[in-house]
């Protein structure tokens, strides 16, 4: 199988099923960002020292890559597997990893600004391109186009998963989390 077909040069590109459309589409644009938070994901476990934490990374990138999937197939021109995309057992398994991970964790009082250490820094860039994937797919869903109530769920629960990982990834490498504090100073020119 070749890599490049050339047939995308001029800005358009096939869904699932063969309809071409343009790259620029709300469903490009939400397959598209779920593709970049996998690849984000990727990154992220090469930080992460807990080998169950990667593990379920994984998971979730092999989840995101069926969402993708399902993303890319316009579903009046195709019919979609049902049943199977995401479950609320998936939800429910994102749900369980955010408990378990806040378990050892103090209570969250404060603001905090996206950081730490490197691991947490990742975290944190996976938890914006969730939270904007969850965007598209709404975009998406507004042009009529047809999305699963559970894709949406099991994404915006990752968000949560995500933020609460990076607190985790703090801790576990003693690196206290980043408390923002309004500094008027700050907005005043010089």
């Amino acid at each position: 199988m070749k890599i490049y077909t050339k047939t995308g040069d001029c800005g358009e590109t096939s869904l699932v099923g063969g309809q071409r459309v343009s790259k620029c589409c709300e469903r490009l644009e939400s397959y598209g960002t779920v593709d970049e938070l996998n690849a984000h994901i990727g990154l992220l476990i090469t930080y992460c020292p807990d080998a169950a934490e990667r593990a379920f990374l994984t998971r979730v990138q092999s989840a995101l890559f069926v969402v993708g999937g399902y993303l890319a197939t316009d579903t009046t021109q195709r019919p979609v597997r049902t049943g199977n995309i995401v479950t609320t057992d998936m939800v429910g398994a994102v749900e369980q990893e955010i408990d378990r991970l806040q378990e050892a964790l103090p209570p969250l009082r404060l603001f905090i600004l996206p950081g730490g250490c490197a691991a947490a820094s990742q975290a944190h860039v996976c938890r914006t391109v969730c939270r904007r994937a969850e965007r598209e797919i709404l975009r998406l869903a507004a042009t009529g186009a047809e999305v699963d109530d559970l894709v949406l769920a099991y994404v915006n629960r990752l968000s949560d998963y995500f933020f609460v990982l990076a607190r985790k990834l703090n801790a576990d490498a003693e690196v206290p989390d980043i408390v923002w504090r309004r500094n008027d100073d700050t907005f005043s020119s010089q």
